[in-house]
């Protein structure tokens, strides 16, 4: 239902659905409605996006943030925010005074939507660019592999 998600102190809604009784009425085969999207680049839309309950206006396929510039995975290393993972990025920095490699990495704040409901600590995740969501957050979830 609608109201299971009301806990924010502003009403929760999707801007694109009505909520008004007279057109739900109309729409008789649709019990709750709601708008999804599909984000494109060959990633499906989860399940839990389209027939979930919950309202995230920063969720890439729920809300009015699109996917575009770079396509990055990194490894899940905290999950203490809420609705936002920090990601560990590893790669290799060539130094070229011993020929060698030496280990980096990067960490980066990434929206994670509540339709990926159980991701855990060591989970590879796959995220889009999209614009800033907060001061340190441009990126969101958009697969998760085990």
């Amino acid at each position: 239902s609608i109201m299971a998600e009301q806990i924010e102190r502003a009403f929760q809604k999707q801007g694109n659905v009505n909520l008004n009784k007279k057109s739900l009425l109309i729409a008789k085969n649709k019990a709750n409605p709601r708008w999804y999207k599909n984000i494109g680049l060959g990633f499906k839309t989860p399940r839990e996006a389209i027939h979930g309950t919950y309202i995230d206006k920063k969720c890439p396929f729920t809300g009015p943030v699109n996917i575009r510039g770079r396509i990055l995975t990194g490894v899940v290393k905290k999950m203490k925010m809420q609705r936002t993972i920090v990601i560990r990025r590893d790669y290799l920095h060539f130094v070229k005074k011993y020929r060698r490699f030496e280990k980096r990495h990067k960490n980066l704040s990434v929206h994670i939507s509540p339709c990926f409901r159980d991701v855990s600590i060591g989970d590879v995740v796959t995220v889009g660019e999209c614009r800033p969501l907060s001061k340190t957050v441009r990126f969101n979830v958009i697969k998760v592999s085990k």
